[in-house]
């Protein structure tokens, strides 16, 4: 298992070389780079793995903000061509812009034809597709995502895995039935005052991470924080929670 963050969780920090220094400093295996922010481009992409490759940290995926269904080959195949310079294993994506049970039927086929489509092109840059694990996409519930990984019939479309902290039987059975197919976990480990870590279950992220270990799993656990904090994110926070996370996965 790598341990590692988003790039995305420090957007005030426009510079490359800052962020490859937060990941040195917090003894990170990995980097998820973004696209909206530090990675928008072909040149961004070689300095960034350049810069990772002599700090001998990993670039595991790149995140791209592709909403599959748009179906925008020469943006997918711009997108291809970025993660294939970053050296990234796999591109994350937005399945729809509708959770499951608000898709129809007819924008159904079509986040289909379009998965299959950059699927196809991702294949042949030795890159997965992973869409994230969020509410108002089809990937918003465990069976949604069997379904239409099932339809879509490619073995390089895998998924995420996030939790919303808050249902933490659902948490655990999805963990259970798409381990197999999870390829990198968004995390926030931080100890910010959020929703997302409800008082009445302060252990709720340590439960999880015992049975991600219990399953063996071996993919990326990456750091991710969200919203306010990735503005003013502290890189002192970063270097506590991966000191955090790899003191449990080694106990």
């Amino acid at each position: 298992m790598l341990i590692g963050f988003t790039s995305t969780s420090f957007r005030q920090i426009k510079s490359i070389e800052k962020i490859v220094k937060i990941a040195s400093q917090a003894g990170a295996d990995c980097i998820e780079w973004g696209g909206d922010i530090h990675v928008k481009d072909l040149p961004s992409a070689k300095k960034a793995k350049k810069l990772c490759d002599d700090a001998g940290i990993k670039i595991c995926s790149y995140g791209s903000y592709y909403r599959v269904g748009s179906k925008n080959a020469d943006k997918w195949r711009e997108i291809c061509e970025i993660a294939s310079a970053l050296g990234a294993e796999s591109v994350r994506v937005w399945l729809g812009t509708k959770g499951s049970e608000k898709t129809e039927a007819e924008t159904y086929e079509s986040l289909v034809e379009d998965a299959k489509s950059i699927c196809s092109v991702a294949k042949k840059y030795n890159l997965a597709v992973c869409p994230e694990c969020h509410g108002n996409t089809f990937n918003n519930n465990t069976d949604a995502f069997l379904k239409i990984r099932n339809d879509i019939g490619c073995d390089n479309f895998k998924t995420y895995f996030q939790s919303r902290y808050k249902r933490l039987g659902y948490d655990l059975d999805r963990i259970e039935r798409t381990m197999s197919y999870i390829e990198s976990i968004h995390i926030s480990y931080s100890e910010q005052s959020r929703e997302q870590f409800p008082k009445s279950n302060p252990d709720y992220i340590n439960k999880l991470l015992d049975k991600i270990i219990s399953l063996n799993f071996d993919g990326n656990l990456l750091v991710e924080y969200t919203y306010l904090f990735s503005y003013a994110g502290i890189p002192s926070a970063m270097i506590k929670d991966i000191t955090k996370l790899k003191s449990k996965i080694k106990n």
